[in-house]
C-alpha cells in the first residue's frame, strides 16, 4: 500500500511538473510576442485582406508531386546536410581524447560550472549544445557520456533510462531544469535555416536562435536560485 501511494504522488509530481513546463513555455511564447511588438516590431497596425483564388478541381498527382519535392525534400536535404557533419563532430568528441581524457568530457568539464548554476550538470548543456541538429539527440548523447562510450545510445526501457540519471545525480530539480530548457532554448538547425530562407536575414535567425536561449538560461538559473533558498529554509 505504502509503494502504491508513493508511486501515486510521484505521478501527480510529474504531472504537474510537465503541465507547469507546457503553461510556462506558452506564457513566455505570448509575453515575447507582446514585447516584440511593443519594441523591435513596432508599426503602424496593417489591415488583413484574404483573396479567395477561384475554385478549381483538385489535381491530387501535382499536389501530392509539389508536396513531395517542394517540401518533404527540401526539408529532408536540409536536415541531412547539417545532421550529417554533427553526427560526425559528436563521433569525434568521443573518440578524439588528450592525455587520456575525451574532447566531450573536457568540454562537459569546462561547461560545468556554468551548468551547475542552471541547476544542469556539464554533460547536459554539452548535449545541449551538440544536439542542435535535432532535439531528439540530446537524451542520447547524455546517456552515451555517462556510460562513458564513445556513440550514441537509444534505449527504450525507461526505468534503466531513469536509473542511469539517478545514479548520475539527477534529482528533481535536475528533471526540471532539464525540461525548462528544453522548452525554452534554440531551435533546431533546420528550423534556424527556414527562418534564414524565409527572412533572408541573418539578424532575425540570429534573434530567433538567442532570444529563447536568453531566456531558458534566466529561467533555469532562477528555478535553481529558489530551490536552494528553499533548501537552506
Amino acid at each position: 500500500m505504502a509503494g502504491s501511494i508513493h508511486g501515486f504522488g510521484a505521478s501527480i509530481i510529474s504531472t504537474i511538473a510537465v503541465i507547469f513546463v507546457i503553461l510556462l513555455g506558452i506564457f513566455f511564447t505570448l509575453m515575447i510576442s507582446k514585447l516584440l511588438s511593443k519594441t523591435i516590431l513596432k508599426g503602424m497596425p496593417s489591415s488583413f485582406v484574404l483573396e479567395l483564388p477561384p475554385y478549381r478541381k483538385p489535381q491530387f498527382g501535382k499536389v501530392l508531386v509539389r508536396s513531395i519535392f517542394d517540401r518533404t525534400l527540401f526539408v529532408l536535404g536540409r536536415a541531412i546536410s547539417v545532421a550529417a557533419p554533427a553526427g560526425l563532430v559528436i563521433w569525434l568528441f568521443a573518440n578524439i581524447g588528450i592525455n587520456g581524457e575525451s574532447l566531450l568530457n573536457l568540454i562537459a568539464n569546462f561547461l560545468n560550472p556554468f551548468a551547475q548554476l542552471m541547476g544542469l550538470d556539464g554533460y547536459i548543456l554539452t548535449a545541449f549544445i551538440l544536439g542542435i541538429p535535432a532535439n531528439e539527440i540530446v537524451l542520447p548523447i547524455i546517456l552515451m557520456c555517462y556510460l562513458g562510450g564513445n556513440s550514441l545510445v537509444n534505449l527504450e526501457d525507461t526505468f534503466s533510462i531513469g536509473q542511469i540519471l539517478i545514479s548520475n545525480g539527477w534529482t528533481i530539480l535536475t528533471a526540471i531544469n532539464v525540461m525548462l530548457f528544453t522548452v525554452l532554448h534554440y531551435p533546431c538547425s533546420t528550423t534556424l535555416l527556414t527562418i534564414k530562407k524565409e527572412t533572408g536575414s541573418w539578424k532575425w535567425t540570429a534573434l530567433s536562435f538567442l532570444l529563447p536561449t536568453i531566456c531558458g538560461i534566466v529561467v533555469c538559473m532562477l528555478t535553481n536560485l529558489i530551490y536552494h533558498v528553499f533548501l537552506i529554509i
